[in-house]
C-alpha cells in the first residue's frame, strides 16, 4: 500500500512540533557533572521499582498509572566520576546552570518570545524509567514568539529549558537498563503554535529552529543530540502525539501516514456505525480454545502451550474484515490492538480471525473456534501468564470501543519507516507541579545583555552573506544545511581574497559528500588538513582539479605532510610556460586541429597538474600560430 495522495488542506491538517536540541555547556542543568554520553563499562548498577502519586490537587496523571501497572523493575547504570547522587535523586538538585539559563534567553530573543520575569522549575510527571525521580524538571522561559525563516512565519507557542532523560540501554521483559549519563543534560526544547504548512514545509521549520539553535555555538553536535516529536490532527480526529522522530527527513512522511491512519480510523469508525455495531457488545467474556490446538503445527502457539500456557478466543461481533482493514502501510487495525497488548503485557501480540488461516494455524482449527464462539470475528490470544491475558483482554475490549468514536487521543512512538505505534496514553492536567527544592529564579537586566551576545546571525542574513561573496544561493542554502557550516565561515574567512568562497563551500559541501559516497573514509580528515589544503591552493601550488585526489591520500595516510603528497601523486601546479609546452607538443603529435576535441585530451592528460584556464590559453596560442 503506497501513500495515498491527500489533499491536506481539505483534512484540515494541523501539525505541532516539539524540538529537542541537547546544550554543550560544562556542566549538567541540575548538578555540577560533566554532560557527556560514555560507552565504557559502568562503574555500578542500582535497581529500582516507580510508583506514581498523586498531584496536590488530589489527582494522577493517566498517563503515570498506564506505566505504572506494567509492573516493570528499572536498573540504572553509573559513573563515580560523571554522575552524582542528584542523578539517582538521593540528593536534591542544585540551582540551575547559569550558562544553559543564558543560552535559553537567548533563543527567546532569537524568536521574538516574550520572556518571563521570573523562571520556576517544574515537576513533569514521567514514570516510564527515564527519569530516577518520576518526574522531568523543566523551566518555563519564554511564550507567545514568532520565528521568521524567508517566506515562514513560524507561531512558537513556549520555550523551555529541561533536563534530557536517561538513555535506554536494553529491555528485557519487565525490566528496562538505562544509563545514567544523558539525565541531566540540558535541552532546550521548543513548541511550536499550529502549522498548517504541508509535511515538506513542516520538515524545513524544523530544520530552520534546529539549526538556528546550533547556529549559538552552544549546541551539542551528532546523533541523538537533536530529536523531534511531531503533534498530527485532522478535521474530524484527534491531536496525536508521535515521539522520536529519529531524523529530520522523515518528518514528510511520519505526518502523511498519520493523515492516512486517521482517515482509515474516521472510515472504521464510519462502517462499524453502518454496520450497528454498539459498545456493550464488547464484554470482558472469554473462552479458553487451548484444547483446540493440543496438536496444532502452529510453531507460535507450540511454544506457548509447550510452556506450560494457554489459548483464549475474544469474541469480535461486527468486526469481520475491520480487523485486517490496513491503516497504514503494512499495519492494521488489528495491528493497533496488538500494539496496545504489548505495550501493556509481556504477551508479543495477537492473533485475528481476519488474518486467518495462517501463522501455522489450519481452516480446521479457525472453524472449530468459530463454532465454539458463535461467530466468525475473533481474536486468540496465547499465554503463560494469567494475569497478562487478563489485561489483554481488557485493553483490546477499551480499543475498539475506542474505534466506535473514531482517533483516540495517544502519544505513540515513530517507527523507522515513518509509521508509528502506540506508546501511551496523553498526559493529563495533573502532570506538571512545582519543584519544591529550588527558589525561583530573576531574570535580571544583566542577564539579558549577556544572553544577547549568544544571538547568531540570521539564516537568512548569512545566506545573503554568502551571495555576497559570489556563490550562488542554491550553493548558500546548501551551506546553511551542511553540518560544516560553522568551518566553512571560519575557512572563508581565512583565505578571504586568496582562495574563492564558493570554492571553500562546494569542497565541503559537495566534493567531501562526492567521495564519501564513494567509499573514502573521511573520519581522519581535520581542520588542518583543510586549512592546508586550502593554503595550497592560495599560493598557487595546486590546482582545485587535485583536491579529491589529495583528500583521497590523505585518508589512507592522514600524518603525511601536504607537501609529500603533492609530489607523490604529481600534482605540483605547472607553470603556464610547462602547459603551453606540453600543449604543442601532444597537439603536433596528435595532429588535431579542432578546439573541443584537443581539448578533451589535454584536460584528461593535464588533470589535476594544470590550471584548465593555462590550458585553453595554450591551445589557443598553437591554433593561431
Amino acid at each position: 500500500m503506497g501513500i495515498m495522495p491527500i489533499d491536506y488542506r481539505a483534512v484540515g491538517l494541523k501539525v505541532g512540533l516539539e524540538i529537542h536540541v541537547q546544550l554543550n555547556t560544562g556542566r549538567k542543568l541540575f548538578c555540577n557533572c560533566s554532560p557527556v554520553i560514555r560507552n565504557d563499562e559502568p562503574h555500578f548498577r542500582v535497581v529500582r521499582r516507580l510508583r506514581p502519586s498523586m498531584s496536590e490537587l488530589g489527582e494522577v496523571d493517566p498517563a503515570a498509572i498506564w506505566e505504572f501497572r506494567k509492573h516493570r523493575t528499572f536498573i540504572y547504570e553509573g559513573y563515580y566520576d560523571t554522575t552524582c547522587l542528584v542523578e539517582l535523586d538521593e540528593e536534591p538538585p542544585h540551582d540551575p546552570d547559569p550558562e544553559s539559563l543564558e543560552v535559553a534567553l537567548a533563543v527567546a530573543m532569537m524568536f521574538n518570545a516574550k520572556i518571563f520575569d521570573e523562571v520556576y522549575v517544574m515537576r513533569k510527571t514521567v514514570i516510564d524509567g527515564s527519569n530516577t525521580s518520576g518526574f522531568q524538571r523543566t523551566m518555563l522561559i519564554a511564550h507567545d514568539g514568532l520565528a521568521k525563516f524567508f517566506d515562514y512565519k513560524v507561531p512558537i507557542q513556549t520555550i523551555a529549558l529541561e533536563e534530557d532523560a536517561a538513555r535506554k540501554i536494553e529491555e528485557k521483559g519487565d525490566t528496562v537498563v538505562y544509563r545514567l549519563d544523558r539525565l541531566g543534560i540540558p535541552l532546550i526544547e521548543i513548541s511550536t503554535g499550529i502549522l498548517t504548512y504541508s509535511p515538506q514545509e513542516v520538515m524545513e521549520v524544523a530544520y530552520y529552529i534546529g539549526h538556528s539553535i546550533k547556529m549559538t555555538g552552544k549546541a551539542k553536535r551528532g546523533l541523538g543530540t537533536v530529536r523531534q516529536d511531531v503533534n498530527v490532527s485532522i478535521e474530524g480526529g484527534a491531536k496525536t502525539e508521535i515521539k522520536g522522530v529519529p531524523d529530520l527527513s522523515l518528518i514528510p512522511r511520519v505526518i502523511e501516514y498519520e493523515v492516512q491512519r486517521q482517515l482509515n480510523l474516521l472510515a472504521i469508525r464510519d462502517e462499524l456505525i453502518k454496520r450497528g455495531v454498539k459498545e456493550e457488545w464488547f464484554i470482558k467474556d472469554f473462552v479458553d480454545v487451548t484444547d483446540i490446538f493440543s496438536s496444532t503445527k502452529s510453531n507460535l502457539i507450540r511454544r506457548v502451550l509447550d510452556g506450560g500456557g494457554k489459548v483464549i478466543a475474544i469474541k469480535t461481533p461486527g468486526l469481520r474484515g475491520i480487523l485486517g482493514r490496513e491503516v497504514q502501510p503494512n499495519r492494521r487495525f488489528g495491528t493497533e490492538l496488538a500494539d496496545r497488548v504489548r505495550v501493556w503485557t509481556s504477551l508479543s501480540g495477537l492473533i485475528h480471525s481476519d488474518e486467518l488461516p495462517g501463522y501455522g494455524i489450519t481452516a480446521e482449527e479457525v472453524s472449530k473456534v468459530s463454532s465454539r464462539l458463535g461467530i466468525d470475528s475473533f481474536i486468540l490470544l496465547a499465554g503463560i501468564n494469567d494475569r497478562d491475558l487478563n489485561d489483554a483482554v481488557d485493553v483490546i475490549i477499551d480499543r475498539i470501543k475506542e474505534a466506535l468514536h473514531g482517533v483516540p487521543e495517544e502519544t505513540r512512538a515513530a517507527n523507522p519507516d515513518g509509521t508509528n505505534k502506540f506508546m501511551r496514553p496523553r498526559p493529563g492536567a495533573a502532570r506538571m507541579y512545582p519543584e519544591t527544592d529550588l527558589r525561583p529564579i530573576r531574570v535580571t537586566p544583566e542577564m539579558i545583555e549577556k544572553a544577547k551576545l549568544l544571538i547568531p546571525e540570521p539564516i537568512e542574513s548569512r545566506v545573503s552573506r554568502y551571495v555576497s561573496y559570489g556563490m550562488s544561493r542554491e550553493l548558500a542554502m546548501q551551506v546553511i544545511r551542511s553540518p560544516y557550516y560553522d568551518l566553512i565561515d571560519y575557512l572563508i574567512e581565512e583565505f578571504q581574497g586568496k582562495v574563492s568562497a564558493t570554492l571553500i563551500a562546494n569542497t565541503l559541501v559537495n566534493t567531501l559528500k562526492s567521495l564519501q559516497r564513494d567509499g573514502v573514509d573521511l573520519s581522519f580528515i581535520t581542520e588542518e588538513h583543510l586549512k592546508s589544503l586550502f593554503n595550497a591552493l592560495a599560493i598557487n601550488m595546486i590546482t582545485k582539479e587535485a583536491v579529491p585526489d589529495i583528500i583521497k591520500a590523505w585518508s589512507k595516510e592522514p600524518n603525511k605532510d601536504i607537501n609529500i603528497v603533492i609530489k607523490e601523486l604529481g600534482l605540483l601546479r605547472m607553470s603556464y610556460e610547462e602547459v603551453k609546452k606540453v600543449v604543442f607538443e601532444r597537439a603536433k603529435e596528435l595532429n588535431i586541429k579542432d578546439k573541443d576535441k584537443l581539448l578533451k585530451v589535454l584536460m584528461k592528460d593535464l588533470r589535476g597538474k594544470a590550471d584548465p584556464n593555462d590550458i585553453l590559453r595554450a591551445i589557443d596560442e598553437y591554433l593561431k600560430g
